[in-house]
This record gives structure tokens, C-alpha cells and sequence, in this order.
């Protein structure tokens, strides 16, 4: 048995789980998810918790039921609570501003970067440096930002760059002078 597949998705109050017979629906007070499911596995939603289980042993069953269990608990907490990621932006004219659906990003070079916001997502930039990406849906939340930071990643020399909120980086002590 899976060890992640076999738990219950607990099913906060506001949310209502739907079942049909090739996909899910999760609707909760921040919006509404809906994905296909393979029918090797099977969901069922009893009382305050969803539980799924696999119809076989084989290895593709073994796989889905994990992989359907997560999928189902991140779409719950995301239409419950949301997901957020933040980013630091540290540099020396390094910044970060928000214009409509659009984020400018100032990082050193002779350009400005302009990344698009997509659509179901919530983007806001302070002026300390702090970018916080927030929405419903996990996967997306996390794309958007892996793509911010790798506009310029963050460097072990001076630190400056794009990191994580929650990112450590080994700082490199430099080149010395030696005569």
C-alpha cells in the first residue's frame, strides 16, 4: 500500500469534493479545480474526508494512487487556503514593481524584464525586494516562480539575485590579494 495513497484527504468546511466517473471537481471559497483521473483508481468521498484506493496491484495502479491522492489534497488546500511563494530580490538597483499584469524586473543588465502574470494568479512587489506570488493552484504558483528566480539566480560571492524567501545560499569568500 502506498503510504501516502492510503491516507484520507480531509475536506475542510466550504469545500465540496465532486466524483464522477473520469474526473474530480473541488469547489471552495477561492475558486473552483477540476482534474482527469485514471479509472485504475477509485475516489470516494465519505462524510469530511475523500479517500482513494486502487483497483489492482499493478505497477501503474501502485503510481496513480499516490499521485491521485496529492493532486486531490493540493487542489483542497488551494481552493480552502491558497498557496504562496516569495521571492527576495537582493542587489545593489536591483528591483521589482508591479504594472497591471505586468511585472518589471530591474536586475543589473541594460534592459528591464517584463514577465506577464498569468492568469489565476496574484503578484505583489514591495520595495524592500520581496516579490509574493500567491494563487489556487500549486503547480502554477510554483512554475511562475522558478521562472522569476531563473531570470538571475542568486550568486555566492556578493548574494545578489533572485532567491527564495526561505533559500539558504553558501556564501564563497572571494579572491585575495597575494604578493
Amino acid at each position: 500500500m502506498s503510504r501516502i495513497g492510503k491516507l484520507p484527504v480531509t475536506i475542510p468546511a466550504g469545500v465540496k469534493v465532486t466524483v464522477s466517473e473520469d474526473s474530480f471537481e473541488v469547489e471552495g471559497p477561492k475558486g473552483k479545480l477540476s482534474q482527469k483521473y485514471d479509472p485504475i483508481v477509485t475516489i470516494k468521498v465519505e462524510g469530511d474526508q475523500a479517500v482513494v484506493t486502487r483497483k489492482d496491484d499493478s505497477k501503474k495502479a501502485r503510481s496513480c494512487h499516490g499521485l491521485y491522492r496529492n493532486l486531490l489534497n493540493n487542489m483542497v488546500i488551494g481552493v480552502s487556503s491558497g498557496f504562496t511563494k516569495n521571492l527576495i530580490v537582493n542587489g545593489v538597483g536591483y528591483r521589482a514593481e508591479v504594472q497591471g499584469n505586468l511585472l518589471v524586473l530591474s536586475l543589473g543588465y541594460s534592459t528591464d524584464f517584463v514577465a506577464g502574470i498569468p492568469e489565476g494568479l496574484t503578484v505583489t512587489a514591495d520595495a524592500q525586494g520581496k516579490i509574493s506570488i500567491s494563487g489556487i493552484r500549486k503547480d502554477q504558483v510554483g512554475e511562475y516562480a522558478a521562472e522569476i528566480r531563473k531570470l538571475r539566480g542568486p550568486e555566492p560571492y556578493k548574494g545578489k539575485g533572485i532567491r527564495y524567501e526561505d533559500e539558504i545560499i553558501k556564501r564563497k569568500v572571494g579572491k585575495s590579494g597575494v604578493k
